[in-house]
């Protein structure tokens, strides 16, 4: 079979073909108590998460909700690495919790492996992606990225109030994964559309996602063909060629796997470079102290992560069991705060400061377990970067109104509209 028939017919039999899953109902009413009701995307939530871990972590370290169909939320650092950790009893099919269980067939793959795939398909997924991620691979983007960075803040001369998140944070990450992919630059804008259907609309009817994650994969779908016709040396040519276990990989897998890196890629890194801007500019002592002292950032850098860890993962329950008190039932929803984790003040010092020189920093900003991320060397050099590239250009700034900020109601938590004053 050729590439142009597995990417044309092959792969829309099956997108034709693939089961919803089990749909409950959505709940959007204001949350009533944390602890037996809470809910991730909950304005609240969104705005200020870490009090309401501090208090759950004290009085209820399990939290419990009815919503999308029953979750549980764990919220020290031991709990959270012991679902993390545990393969046995807790699948990763499905990471995105929301008011749809896929099929329980849907395992060991996932529908965007390998970060929905479960062992032993797992490690041969993840695999694959591991040559284009390693430090080496990472370092080659550098310059590239330094000098986009640039080109980014060039365009903001002259101005006062400047939107970091939407005009710097997010498009750094885009332009890396888009080149990567071998994407048109261009198409940025659509990608921030597509992060907002995975991530960002999970309380959304159902048809209204399934029309969103359509355009997705009509978008990845007709970069694949073009790539079939016109093989370039990028990651999604890579992976049209690629084979395990002796043949090329499925159609949805490579879709997905494409999915996944566009989504994950972007919106990780988008969060994490925001949030650390708005940490600098909202705490000038930091700021300047980066600035006399640039050789403190890596350090500094690490610290945002933990403090302002961006991403929560999902596992499902594989069978009813009792753990660590609580009764789960078969296919509740787990979230892996590592947010949470990473404030837990049994594992950390001062757990709820941010300490720019915090020298011992073992923090769950990447994930822990075998899904630990696979692109957090290309995070960190695009976190670096970015900074670097902003407090040399930018050493002065301010929140320019605190009260405008605005933050992800997602398991992906970054500033999505961050107003500076700047000069």
């Amino acid at each position: 079979m050729t590439a142009g028939e597995r990417f044309g017919e092959e792969l829309e039999e099956q997108r034709k073909s693939r089961p919803i899953g089990t749909v409950t109902e959505i709940v959007t009413d204001p949350v009533a108590d944390w602890a037996t009701d809470f809910s991730h995307v909950d304005p609240v939530w969104a705005a200020d998460p870490y009090p309401i871990q501090d208090d759950l972590r004290q009085r209820c370290p399990i939290a419990h909700t009815e919503r999308f169909g029953g979750v549980w939320l764990p919220t020290t650092y031991e709990d959270v690495a012991a679902v993390a950790y545990d393969t046995e009893r807790f699948t990763s099919r499905a990471i995105i919790v929301s008011n749809v269980r896929p099929p329980k067939d849907l395992a060991p793959v996932g529908a965007v492996p390998p970060i929905s795939s479960d062992p032993p398909f797992h490690h041969d997924a993840r695999k694959l992606l591991l040559p284009a991620f390693t430090k080496s691979a990472v370092a080659k983007r550098e310059e590239a990225t330094r000098a986009f960075c640039h080109a980014l803040i060039d365009q903001m001369e002259g101005r006062e109030v400047v939107d970091a998140a939407r005009e710097y944070a997010q498009h750094i990450p885009m332009r890396v994964i888009s080149d990567m992919l071998g994407f048109p630059p261009e198409d940025g804008p659509r990608f921030a559309k597509f992060v907002e259907i995975a991530l960002e609309s999970i309380n959304k009817p159902q048809d209204e996602r399934l029309q969103g994650f359509d355009q997705l994969t009509d978008y990845l779908v007709a970069q694949i063909q073009d790539h079939v016709a016109n093989p370039r040396d990028d990651l999604t040519t890579y992976l049209i060629n690629a084979e395990l276990y002796g043949r090329k990989l499925e159609p949805l897998h490579v879709v997905g796997t494409m999915t996944l890196l566009l989504i994950a890629g972007i919106d990780t890194t988008w969060s994490a470079i925001g949030a650390s801007l708005w940490h600098l500019a909202k705490t000038p002592a930091d700021r300047e102290r980066l600035v006399a002292e640039p050789g403190l950032l890596p350090t500094a850098m690490e610290e945002f992560l933990r403090a302002y860890a961006p991403v929560t993962m999902a596992r499902l329950v594989r069978e009813d069991m009792t753990w660590n008190g609580v009764d789960m039932k078969e296919d509740d929803w787990v979230l892996l705060s590592f947010p949470a984790a990473n404030r837990d003040p049994a594992q950390f010092d001062r757990a709820g400061e941010v300490v720019i020189d915090r020298e011992v920093n073992r923090h769950a900003a990447f994930g822990l377990g075998i899904h630990r991320c696979v692109g957090s060397h290309l995070a960190r050099m695009e976190l670096r970067v970015a900074l670097e590239v902003w407090l040399e250009r930018v050493p002065v700034f301010e929140l320019a109104d605190p009260a405008s900020v605005t933050w992800a109601a997602s398991q992906v938590r970054g500033p999505r509209a961050l107003p500076l004053r700047i000069g």
